[in-house]
């Protein structure tokens, strides 16, 4: 039997050639700004006991990429995340020791940040793992660089 690849989409990401609509950067506009985009992914291997997204713009620097997104002890049962996931409904950090943990990104808070405006033609990388154990990160987890 084959196993399906682990793949992560971001519809609006698809839709719009490669790049990410307003909305999700600091150029949207009232409500709809700096919103984390929504996600889905598909064939996460068995034994998976938890999943881990990392979102970092890897132009923003020629040694070091920048985060803008830790997403750590997600249930592999689970197929995405909604748009506006982070920062709602006290998500960051909401799971505690082994839970649900929004990671600490570049500008040192919790949870989604999205690209500024001076940072078109910045490739954004959304990387999606899946891990064999559920992670004890302590309460300002973030992603190694």
């Amino acid at each position: 039997m084959v196993q399906e690849t682990l793949r992560l989409v971001c519809l609006p990401v698809s839709a719009h050639d490669g790049r990410l609509p307003r909305q999700y950067t600091l150029e949207g506009q009232g409500a709809k700004k700096d919103i984390s985009p929504p996600l889905e992914w598909y064939g996460v291997p068995g034994g998976t006991r938890s999943l881990a997204l990392v979102v970092q713009d890897i132009d923003a620097d020629e040694r070091v990429p920048w985060m803008h997104w830790v997403v750590a002890n997600k249930s592999p049962e689970e197929k995405g995340l909604p748009e506006g996931f982070s920062g709602t409904g006290g998500n960051a950090n909401a799971g505690g020791e082994g839970g649900l943990q929004e990671g600490v990104n570049n500008w040192k808070q919790p949870g989604w940040r999205s690209p500024a405006p001076d940072s078109h033609g910045h490739r954004i990388q959304f990387r999606l793992y899946a891990l064999a154990d559920v992670l004890s990160l302590g309460n300002k987890a973030s992603a190694p660089v």
